[in-house]
């Protein structure tokens, strides 16, 4: 840079790089354009380690040979830890009242057959006549083994069951946690249905 007196400042034409442009490359033309972030590639160029093809590349690679087709059974071994013994006396309250409803109900239809086939009568005939005498008839079957009397003896039983079957499920249950903390319950294997 030279001064002259009486003139004004003379410049000298600057030839270093523009803003944003590496040292020693030719000036820019055009619009400014700022630097790519270092390790990124150039626009249109792929990265390395990047695969170029998009969802088509990985659908077109073949399976391993020898890899196993048939999807494979998931198992879980799991231990019964701990009964509840409000939710087995329910439970089994449950399924006491249906063991005694179907209880009483095959006892009608069994008295019902077997008095159609005639058993009563048959059978108490020959008691009457081995236990009758002169001034008796014997002991008559028929009107022992009626069917009112059949179905009140069938539900005295069917109540009885009831209560037996729930108080000894609950103690059960019990019976079991108190087992259960010295060797650790039942084990069971659950395995996914196909």
């Amino acid at each position: 840079m030279t001064d002259t007196r009486g003139q004004g400042p003379s410049y000298e034409a600057y030839n270093g790089p523009l803003p944003g442009e590496r040292a020693g490359t030719q000036p820019q033309s055009g619009p400014y354009r700022p630097p790519q972030a270092y390790g990124t590639p150039a626009q249109g160029t792929p990265a390395q380690g990047v695969p170029t093809g998009g969802p088509a590349t990985a659908a077109s690679r073949k399976p391993r040979t020898g890899a196993r087709t048939t999807p494979r059974t998931r198992k879980a071994r799991l231990r019964v830890a701990k009964a509840d013994p409000w939710s087995v006396m329910k439970m089994s309250f449950l399924l006491s009242i249906a063991l005694g409803i179907c209880t009483v109900v095959a006892a009608a239809v069994l008295w019902m057959v077997m008095d159609a086939m005639g058993v009563f009568s048959t059978v108490g005939g020959t008691i009457s006549e081995a236990t009758g005498s002169n001034e008796s008839n014997g002991f008559d079957l028929q009107s022992f083994l009626s069917l009112p009397r059949v179905l009140m003896f069938t539900s005295v039983i069917a109540v009885i069951d009831v209560v037996l079957m729930t108080a000894l499920a609950t103690l059960g249950a019990f019976i079991y946690n108190l087992s259960a903390g010295f060797v650790g319950g039942v084990e069971l294997t659950l395995a996914e249905d196909e």
